[in-house]
């Protein structure tokens, strides 16, 4: 049987996990390090050898110093009061001497300027900080230098070169303000969505003779994509569709604002449908920057007549299944919205039939893509609409979103809407 060998992982994250550090009493180290040089306690426990595991951590850093205890008579307990061969980096190494001497540390002497050497003839820098504090080959950069003690002798040391702690920290700060950034813009994203969710439909005004849903499924955190049902009173309800040019925070932002004033106009829209169109394209391009614009469907229904009247402002034409399976597409009746200060729409009329079912969607329906780049279509949806006639509007509507959703299996390019209606009968 041959042996799996699986490719390396470029993205796995690596990092230093500790530094040992061989002292003679964990406690008496822990009180040096924590007190005297004022690092922080990374972990204190006991492991299931029963030995004591003590870390300790700079505060400004992610290095972890391990204060270990070796049995007497071993190499590692040889080994305490040497050198460690650790480096501590900070932006001014003259005001940590003098914090630190004050607190007790041992310094072998005072900070001294060291050069840096660069060996051209390597043509490579040297290999490690002992040789650059040699000062071999011509210099680069200066650096502050001095060497300290623990409270077992053990030495440290602690530079200072300008150009590698500049970068170092310049580096670790734009990290941190990336992340900083990243993680606030997550969370406002997070508050945004609930806050999007909530200017959808929370009930369904109920209706005699007609059963309906809708729903937003968005491909971002926030989208563009609007459905809504007004109730107008007197036994009539609206339905509204529409998609806002562009996509993310903006969209969201510009689709807040068709809803404020579609349910702020609303009152007007059972008796003069046009002057309620008109109305909210005047607030619409009042609100907006220049360029932005909706596509919106907007449908009057009276309960007790069956009449749907509707304006189809540059959307998608709506789909109108007969009983009979015969098919009438809702066209377009007036330009967009918030393009014209001087802007009108005629309203359009039919009836609806028992049996009778009415779609209303955004093109996140009908673009969605496969894998060969084949669009879903107007046509398959009309298939789907056909093959699910029979079930309720909430069972329809969920069987060709999944539907979409299975002929495009990637990732989500845009909002999916869908409003079904169906006519039961008196």
């Amino acid at each position: 049987m041959g042996t799996l060998a699986s490719a390396p992982r470029q993205d796995l994250h690596l990092r230093l996990h500790c530094v040992n550090i061989f002292v003679r009493d964990q406690d008496r180290s822990l009180r040096f390090y924590l007190d005297q040089l004022g690092f922080h306690l990374a972990l204190d426990a006991r492991l299931q050898s029963g030995d004591r595991w003590v870390a300790v951590a700079p505060p400004d850093g992610s290095a972890i110093l391990s204060l270990v205890v070796p049995k007497p008579n071993s190499q590692e307990y040889k080994l305490i009061g040497r050198s460690t061969q650790v480096v501590f980096v900070t932006e001014d190494v003259a005001s940590k001497f003098q914090e630190w001497s004050k607190r007790g540390v041992r310094f072998q002497s005072t900070p001294r300027l060291r050069r840096i050497k660069y060996d051209h003839k390597a043509q490579a820098a040297p290999s490690n900080v002992s040789s650059m504090l040699l000062g071999e080959g011509a210099p680069i950069w200066g650096g502050v230098f001095a060497r300290f003690r623990d409270i077992d002798g053990n030495t440290f040391s602690l530079v200072s070169f300008d150009e590698v702690t500049h970068a170092l920290e310049a580096q670790r700060r734009a990290i941190a303000e990336k992340l900083e950034f990243e993680r606030r813009l997550a969370q406002e994203l997070e508050i945004a969505k609930q806050v999007q969710a909530q200017l959808f439909p929370q009930t369904l005004p109920p209706l005699r003779t007609l059963e309906y849903a809708g729903t937003c499924i968005q491909a971002r955190k926030v989208g563009g994509d609007y459905y809504d049902f007004l109730d107008l009173g007197q036994e009539r309800l609206g339905f509204v569709i529409g998609d806002i040019s562009g996509k993310g925070i903006a969209a969201a932002l510009l689709m807040a604002n068709l809803q404020a004033n579609m349910r702020s106009q609303c009152a007007i829209a059972v008796d003069q449908p046009q002057r309620f169109l008109r109305s909210v394209n005047q607030l619409f391009c009042e609100n907006t920057p220049n360029g932005s614009f909706a596509t919106l469907f907007f449908a009057e229904y009276d309960d007790n007549a069956g009449r749907l009247r509707y304006a189809n402002c540059g959307h998608l034409s709506a789909l109108l299944l007969r009983s009979d399976n015969t098919l009438e597409r809702l066209e377009s009746t007036a330009t967009v919205l918030g393009v014209f200060k001087e802007w009108d729409c005629t309203i359009g009329e039919c009836r609806l039939r028992a049996g009778d079912t009415l779609a209303l969607y955004t093109d996140g329906i009908t673009e969605s893509y496969d894998a060969e780049k084949e669009e879903f279509g107007e046509g398959r949806l009309i298939e789907a609409l056909r093959r699910n006639c029979g079930l309720s509007p909430q069972c329809s509507m969920d069987a060709i979103v999944a539907e979409v959703q299975k002929f495009s299996p990637q990732e989500q390019h845009d909002d999916i809407t869908l409003i079904i209606a169906k006519h039961r009968g008196n």
